[in-house]
This record gives C-alpha cells, structure tokens and sequence, in this order.
C-alpha cells in the first residue's frame, strides 16, 4: 500500500486548492479513504472521509460546504477541493486507508497547506 499526497502550497486567505492523494497496491472501492490535517502544536484531526463502496461521506464542521472529497477510481486518485482557505486551515494535511470510519490503517507522507496573506 503506497499514499503519496501532492497539490498543498501557500494561499492566499479565501483562496482555494486542490489536493490529490495517489494511491497504489489496493483497490478504493473496498476502503474508507479520508483526509485528516495536523496543524503545529495541536493533534491531528479528521477533515473529511468518504466510505468508497456506498458513496457517503462525512466532514468535520470546520470544513463543510467549503470542502469536498471525491475519488476518481480509474485513476485510483482521492482529492480533496478546499474552497474559501482560511488561515484556521493552514496544516499538514494526510490521506489515509481504513477499514471503518475514522479508524485509519495506512498513511501517505502529507502535504504543507499554509493560508496566509
């Protein structure tokens, strides 16, 4: 199982920024894929996730109708589009595999997203 992130950078303040999250070695449809984000000095929390087989998702308050998980099977790719960036966003942000929601297995190396004018 290989997670390598890319797409973070610096943003302005309401900016927006689209995060990719390739994935090698399983199969999304059988997996819980999710985004979780570790600003510094505070504990890593769960952005968002989305349960490949039904098609549901979840988002943590902070994010919802700014933030959308999607997947993109045949490229076997999960992103993650950030609208409005506030510098409250400004994290390292990581993809995960799990098996349930919010029980992450495997994790990709992170990308830097940083919100600031």
């Amino acid at each position: 199982v290989h997670l390598v992130e890319s797409g973070g950078g610096l943003v302005q303040p309401g900016g927006s920024l689209r995060l990719s999250c390739a994935a090698s070695g399983f199969t999304f449809s059988n997996y819980f894929m999710s985004w979780y984000r570790q600003a510094p000095g505070k504990e890593r929390e769960l952005v968002a996730s989305l349960n490949s087989a039904g098609g549901t998702t979840y988002y943590a308050e902070s994010v919802k109708g700014r933030f959308t998980i999607s997947v993109d099977s045949a490229k076997n790719t999960l992103y993650l589009r950030m609208n409005n960036l506030m510098p409250e966003d400004t994290a390292m942000y990581y993809c995960a595999r799990g098996t349930s929601w919010n029980d992450p297995v495997n994790w990709g190396q992170g990308t830097q997203v940083t919100v600031s004018s």
